[in-house]
């Protein structure tokens, strides 16, 4: 195997709107992991609660399963660059709410969380027109590597804006993390501007009840593309324990109630993992059997959690070197994760026809979005009656058990496999 051959695919780059768009999210992704990190660590510092921080589930689940199903069908009958435009204003004015309600020191825990739900409103309109476009800028062969150079980026600012954010919390407070945010989007508003218009390819159906429904009846005759929702809801449900990292970052590994080194490390592992994953991903491209491939993925995911919850419980033993094995284990899971992601991505974007990717893609967020927001509520009502470190361990093994049922229970996904293309 030649050394290029483990490194990322960076054919897509050449294309110029795929380039801007991608440069652009370099910049924005980590003002929005800053948002990311700011909103459960403002939670945590108001009310002392792990299930308080697991409420954002609550109030991210509803508008993302409500504007994400209607925001597909919104983008199968919009032109998609003009939706673009309006979803990231959106973005851009509510991460403003966040930074003018932190400056004026309101310390609201139920307004932090309606800003929040209006965020993930215009996130869910966002999400599945942008990935609906993505087949129309690039051909299907470069779907996967499009797909991994994304999810890359993505990762990489999960890294950075833990870090910087955790560890400037306690220094310059929350409405700078927030102002940050809200420039940067200023980039990705620059890049869906100059992207060439976008109208619907195909016949385009009213963006009711109906076009949602059709789009679920489309869903229901793709058995393959199901299978992969369910085994990603088990591995995310389950398996996602990012609410309780606020507790265990103080009672597991002894650092401060509002941010800190362990409470960045714990918010980075799994975003440096999935970098890590992204930059030697060159191998899955050559991967045939991609519904093997992601049950194998999962189960690492769902392994690493559990070693991820037992040394939490562990760590007041030894809380540095048990801190290290933690971040450790969630970045395996992390690579493991992008993976799978990148897999079940491009499973999806090429299987639609344009006049209904919008709406598969709608579903795909909601399922992929929402499995983690269903974790932060279940995750936090658990860590309340069994403590944080068993109820994380406890759902590494669900993630195990569920995702073995599931591969017996439909063998068909396990041996679908595509043929690679030759295309250079």
């Amino acid at each position: 195997m030649r050394i290029e051959g483990l490194f990322a695919d960076t054919r897509p780059l050449r294309n110029d709107h795929f380039r801007r768009l991608w440069v652009a999210n370099i910049i924005t992704v980590i003002g929005a992991q800053l948002t990311v990190v700011a909103v459960p660590a403002q939670i945590y510092s108001i009310t002392g609660s792990s299930a308080y921080v697991g409420l954002t589930g609550v109030f991210g689940l509803v508008p993302l399963v409500v504007f994400g199903l209607w925001g597909g069908a919104l983008a199968d009958a919009f032109d998609r660059r003009t939706m673009l435009v309006v979803t990231t204003v959106g973005l851009i004015v509510t991460s403003a709410g966040f930074w003018l309600q932190a400056a004026l020191g309101l310390d609201n825990v139920w307004l932090l969380l309606g800003l929040f739900s209006v965020q993930q409103a215009f996130f869910a309109v966002n999400q599945p027109t942008r990935s609906a476009v993505l087949p129309r800028l690039l051909p299907d062969h470069l779907l996967p590597a499009a797909n991994s150079l994304n999810m890359t980026v993505f990762m990489a600012g999960g890294i950075a804006g833990p870090l910087v954010g955790g560890a400037l919390i306690p220094v310059i407070g929350f409405s700078w993390l927030y102002l940050a945010d809200t420039i940067t989007l200023l980039a990705t508003l620059g890049a869906v501007v100059r992207l060439p218009r976008l109208p619907i390819e195909g016949a385009i159906t009213a963006p009711g009840l109906r076009a949602v429904v059709d789009g679920f009846r489309y869903l229901r005759g793709q058995p393959v593309l199901m299978m992969s929702f369910v085994v990603d809801l088990i591995a995310m449900v389950f398996g996602m324990p990012r609410a309780l990292f606020p507790e265990l970052a103080d009672l597991s590994f002894g650092g401060p109630s509002e941010g800190g080194l362990a409470f960045a490390l714990l918010f980075a592992a799994i975003p440096a993992g999935a970098v890590v994953g992204g930059v030697f991903s060159g191998w899955v491209s050559r991967v045939e059997r991609h519904g093997l491939a992601v049950i194998v993925c999962i189960l690492v995911w769902g392994f690493a959690v559990v070693g991820f919850g037992v040394a939490a419980m562990l760590a007041p033993l030894a809380p540095t070197p048990l801190l290290v094995v933690a971040v450790l284990m969630l970045a395996l899971g992390g690579a493991a994760d992008m993976a799978s992601a990148a897999f079940r991505t491009a499973m999806l974007q090429s299987a639609a026809t344009d006049a209904v990717r919008g709406r598969l893609q709608g579903i795909f967020i909601v399922v992929v979005a929402g499995g983690p927001r269903v974790a932060d509520v279940t995750h936090g009502a658990a860590a309340a009656v069994t403590g944080a470190a068993v109820a994380a361990a406890g759902g590494g093994v669900l993630v195990v058990v569920g995702t073995i049922v599931a591969a017996l229970a439909v063998p068909g996904f396990v041996r679908y496999r595509v043929t690679r293309s030759v295309t250079a």
